[in-house]
């Protein structure tokens, strides 16, 4: 039973919409209008602005469901149904959600950084690219979620997007911390083949114009990389979302959040990600817990993990490798 349909909570969709609208054209607009470089401090306060934003969000949500679930018939009449243990469980689905969706961002930090040096993207301009990339990346998610929650009801799917997440999962333990190499990169390739384009950075334009011709910037060559990588990304965390819910509208709300404040986040640490050597391992641990959950362990535990032990473990294994790679990175420096 899906407690929160879409028949019925349209009008909820659409009003987080245009909240998420409202505030991304608050952020472009009037706090980045001017292009500058964001500073460590800016992105932390932004960064803990995006996070409080998602926990007010989960609240009233909570608030809400318990309400809903307190005064509907259809509830109400369920024997045995709790108002608010239910609320409190769609409550800590969000709050899941939100925090492996965050952690797997980690990675999308890593391909920032990438792309921005190879493409050669001043920091007063990667703001903007990564604005529009940010935007993209929420209409692909909302696509690739409203596909997910209708191939999730099939078992065989949830099977095979669960072997998915494991196999990747492996792949990133045993592939270690190699820096990516985007000089021979088969996209790059291709998008230098498609596109007409302009050696040089022209302040903060995606196009522009030269001899009558129209040309795009590194800019629009780092913006169309980043809005692809995403989509790749959206294989394994849309799915590892719905491996701890089944509801859609937490699926999409967690994930918008966690997206909305990744910006933010890069700035904030793109300067020790060096630092977190073992990450990568911690998020393949994560993969490897959300794929076992949705091949084996919902079933083991009559249908459903209990949420609650998932956020712990999900927290701990994310937790324990950054802790070491604090301690490995202060002892070894080099």
């Amino acid at each position: 039973m899906i407690l929160f349909p879409f028949y019925e909570y349209w009008w909820f969709y659409a009003a987080f919409v245009a909240f998420v609208l409202v505030v991304l054209a608050l952020d472009l607009g009037v706090f980045h209008k001017k292009a500058h470089e964001v500073s460590f401090k800016e992105a932390s306060v932004w960064t803990a602005i995006w996070i409080s934003l998602a926990f007010v969000f989960n609240a009233l949500f909570y608030l809400y469901a318990k309400h809903r679930f307190s005064t509907d018939e259809r509830y109400t009449s369920i024997p045995g149904f709790d108002p608010d243990a239910q609320a409190k469980t769609s409550a800590l689905e969000f709050l899941t959600g939100f925090v492996v969706e965050k952690s797997l961002a980690v990675d999308n930090i890593f391909v920032f950084a990438v792309v921005f040096a190879y493409f050669g993207i001043p920091k007063m301009y990667q703001h903007r690219v990564l604005f529009w990339g940010i935007l993209g990346a929420l209409f692909f998610r909302a696509i690739f979620i409203a596909m997910g929650s209708i191939l999730m009801q099939y078992h065989m799917v949830v099977i095979f997007f669960g072997g998915l997440l494991i196999l990747t999962g492996l792949k990133m333990f045993f592939a270690g911390t190699k820096p990516q190499d985007l000089e021979n990169n088969f996209v790059v390739a291709q998008l230098k083949k498609i596109f007409r384009v302009h050696p040089q950075i022209e302040g903060q334009n995606f196009f522009i114009k030269k001899d009558g011709l129209t040309y795009v910037t590194p800019l629009f060559l780092a913006l169309i990389f980043l809005e692809l990588s995403d989509i790749i990304f959206a294989v394994d965390s849309v799915p590892a979302i719905f491996a701890l819910t089944k509801e859609p509208l937490i699926v999409f709300t967690s994930n918008i959040f966690a997206i909305l404040g990744l910006r933010s986040m890069y700035f904030m640490l793109a300067g020790v990600m060096d630092k977190f050597i073992y990450i990568k391992y911690g998020l393949a641990s994560v993969l490897l817990f959300v794929g076992l959950k949705m091949v084996w362990l919902n079933e083991a535990f009559g249908g459903k993990f209990p949420i609650n032990w998932s956020l712990l473990i999900i927290a701990g294994l994310i937790g324990s490798s950054i802790l070491a790679s604090l301690i490995v990175s202060r002892k070894n420096p080099t």
